[in-house]
């Protein structure tokens, strides 16, 4: 029996899905979105807030802010209510209104950003956004997902050791690229670890995190349009560009089987299938994060409407059988080692 009296005192770290019935390929989905925050991003934001109490930069008149695309902004959101601290998350307009209501529910006041910077994109036009209020008040508080060490910390501290303890044998790693903090933390955990272990960064097609061109992308999680201070390629053994219309096949075809998964989750899958289904006949142990659920996507993702808007009719055709049904995922060259 659990009893806890913080909301961040809670959070299920060795629940793993089996995909092989789903999918018809061996990859452990390591789930990260049962917490009170739903996603992988409570243990950043844990991370991050304890260590400015640590530090002395929290005090009880401090106002924290944030950019995020959602679900940092709940989690902070969360701590926030539970600390007694204001918070002030900006996002843009692909934020899911149900995240939006949800921070909101739980105290926070949410400026949304409609404006692409100049350069930076919508990303870049947050980031100003923040600086503006930090310079107007010096009651903000900037915890800097993008900058801030805590947040690879908490995943060399809690995730990485969580997917080793349960995988003694591990052998390939798929994590999602967004700020990076969780790649980076599995990534330099394994790096040190007993056994090589390859690490598979998936990214969306239209992120510049690894020096892609820029393009439109509507699934807010994973991709940039700046590319992450605290990425160091050096620990990225491979990446995987993912197509939008791939990540909204592949939440689909999961909730046909009664998993029901977030964008980013969709695009770590669709990419561990993928590179999965090009090293046929390997015997491999292989692990991919699942960041988030997907109740904060029923308004898009699995909206048929908004899907056929956004990419076409034949986005949500019969599923194909066959290696090929695993997706088009591209893959680097240049990191490939």
């Amino acid at each position: 029996m659990s009893v806890i009296d913080a909301p961040h005192a809670f959070n299920e770290d060795d629940l793993f899905v089996d995909l092989r019935r789903c999918l018809g390929r061996a990859l452990f989905l390591k789930c990260e979105g049962f917490n009170f925050a739903g996603s992988i991003k409570l243990k950043a934001a844990t991370e991050m807030v304890e260590s400015a109490e640590r530090d002395g930069l929290l005090t009880s008149d401090s106002v924290l802010v944030e950019s995020s695309s959602g679900n940092l902004g709940v989690a902070l959101s969360v701590l926030a209510a539970d600390r007694g601290y204001r918070f002030v998350c900006v996002t843009d307009c692909r934020c899911n209104t149900a995240t939006r209501r949800l921070m909101e529910a739980l105290g926070a006041e949410v400026h949304v950003i409609t404006e692409p910077a100049g350069t930076g994109g919508l990303l870049g036009a947050r980031l100003e956004h923040v600086r503006r209020l930090c310079a107007f008040d010096p009651r903000y508080l900037w915890l800097n997902q993008y900058t801030n060490p805590a947040n690879w910390r908490a995943h060399h501290r809690w995730t990485a050791p969580a997917i080793a303890r349960a995988f003694p044998e591990l052998d390939v790693l798929f994590v999602g690229a967004g700020t990076t903090g969780t790649l980076m933390g599995c990534a330099r955990f394994f790096a040190e670890w007993h056994r090589p272990v390859r690490v598979v960064a998936v990214d969306a097609v239209g992120s510049v995190t690894f020096r892609q061109p820029p393009a439109r992308r509507l699934i807010p999680g994973l991709g940039t349009s700046v590319r992450p201070p605290q990425l160091d390629e050096s620990f990225v053994h491979e990446v995987l560009w993912v197509e939008e219309r791939d990540t909204v096949r592949t939440c689909h075809r999961l909730a046909r089987h009664g998993f029901l998964f977030g964008g980013s989750t969709g695009t770590v899958v669709s990419g561990a299938m993928s590179w999965l289904a090009r090293h046929d006949g390997l015997d491999l142990t292989a692990v991919a994060i699942a960041p988030d659920l997907g109740e904060r996507y029923l308004d898009t993702v699995y909206q048929p409407a908004w899907v056929m808007d956004s990419y076409g009719a034949d986005v949500l055709a019969p599923e194909r059988t066959g290696p090929a049904a695993d997706g088009p995922a591209r893959a680097t060259d240049a990191l490939v080692r």
